[in-house]
């Protein structure tokens, strides 16, 4: 079946009052960012705060709705027939929609109608269509309470909008109209995760990554590639790739092993948020989850917090694991976090971490680091690219 339009339905957007319209732009802009390389010439309009796609008579419509499912923004949305303002046109679009997947053995008519000057109400509309599909299609039987398919009709001043398919979108808002923050991304599975989240909550992502060459091998740096790409495909960003072996090295020279866990995320804290402003990057955001390891008790965070001034966003700090590979399965970075090639987060694990470091203890562990030159070292050596999908733009 050939459908005219797309209509997008959005959730936390339409509640956002004065502006409303912004996060509607917003919106309508991603939107348009997503259906580009599909390669067609899809208009996107906004008119009485909806949203609709125009669809060229040869485009894939599975291909549409694959890309609008990775739109953060949208609730859900609907492949329509629009049609003239008559009774006969509108019956004509139903009938083909209600075979569109099969003809169901119940069904109810669902209209509504913003056309005040169009001649029949909505509760005369659904009885007015729904007896011309009962005619039509003998056997068909109407139930209003749990149909195999519900036949919407929207009457509008452009004209009537006639669909039953209704896919889900990623909800959340759209990504970019809360700011920037800057995602210590590993090769694990909780910080993509996070990641993720944060775009959903309209965040878009500055990642860092950091990568101890020979300690770790390029499969490490290629792994972590391939999940920044995958988060890529929700929503461009920008991966900093940062050469933190010179303060590997130096931790591991002058640091009690105790504290080397907690001495290597204070530095990379330091980094990135160092990072983030450069970027114009407002928060940083860690895939951090209390008690999950030693760096991530309470006293922990704190001494490792010390050292920056930015937020610390951690999205995924009260789910359990389970929780936290279910929605990486669902967003496809499961399989690659669980990939055999360590990152330095796993490697460079003492044998017997303190969990409960202090400020104090770990301001005495630093004594003999130049901090403010290892920083910009490691700042020196970072290489950064953005990334489109699954493609890397230099």
């Amino acid at each position: 079946m050939t459908y005219d339009k797309m209509l997008l339905r959005f959730g936390e957007v339409g509640l956002k009052g004065k502006n409303r319209a912004f996060f509607i732009r917003a919106l309508a802009a991603n939107v348009r960012r997503a259906l580009k390389p599909l390669g067609q010439d899809f208009r996107v309009s906004t008119p009485y705060g909806r949203i609709f796609i125009d669809l060229p008579g040869d485009c894939d419509t599975g291909a549409v709705v694959d890309a609008l499912g990775k739109v953060f923004g949208l609730v859900s949305f609907s492949p329509v027939v629009q049609t003239e303002l008559t009774l006969e046109a509108i019956a004509h679009a139903a009938r083909q929609e209600l075979q569109a997947d099969g003809l169901p053995k119940t069904f109810k008519v669902a209209a509504r109608r913003s056309l005040k000057t169009f001649p029949l109400d909505s509760m005369e509309l659904n009885r007015e269509l729904g007896g011309i599909l009962l005619q039509s299609f003998p056997g068909l039987k109407v139930d209003l309470h749990q149909p195999e398919r519900v036949v919407n009709v929207e009457v509008r001043p452009e004209g009537a909008y006639v669909f039953s398919r209704v896919f889900a979108g990623a909800g959340g808002l759209p990504v970019g109209v809360s700011g920037k923050g800057a995602l210590l991304l590993s090769g694990g599975i909780d910080s993509p995760v996070a990641g993720w989240m944060a775009m959903k909550r309209g965040i878009s992502l500055e990642a860092v990554y950091f990568d101890t060459p020979p300690f770790t091998s390029p499969r490490a740096l290629a792994k972590v590639e391939k999940l920044a790409g995958i988060l890529a495909q929700w929503a461009p960003l920008n991966l900093h790739v940062v050469n933190f072996t010179p303060v590997q090295r130096s931790i591991m020279e002058h640091v009690p092993e105790e504290l080397t866990i907690t001495i290597m995320r204070r530095f990379m804290f330091r980094v990135a948020e160092a990072l983030a402003l450069r970027e114009g990057a407002l928060a940083l955001i860690t895939g951090e989850n209390v008690g999950q390891v030693a760096s991530q008790t309470l006293e922990s965070l704190r001494t490792i917090n010390a050292v920056v001034s930015l937020p610390v966003l951690r999205p995924v700090v009260s789910l359990d694991k389970v929780e936290i590979m279910d929605i990486a399965e669902k967003i496809g970075t499961y399989s690659t976090s669980i990939e055999p090639h360590q990152d330095c987060c796993t490697l460079f694990v003492p044998s017997h971490p303190r969990t409960k470091p202090t400020v104090a203890q770990a301001t005495e562990a630093e004594r003999d680091l130049d901090v403010p030159a290892l920083v910009a070292l490691a700042l020196e050596g970072t290489e950064s690219r953005k990334l489109v999908g699954n493609l890397s733009v230099l």
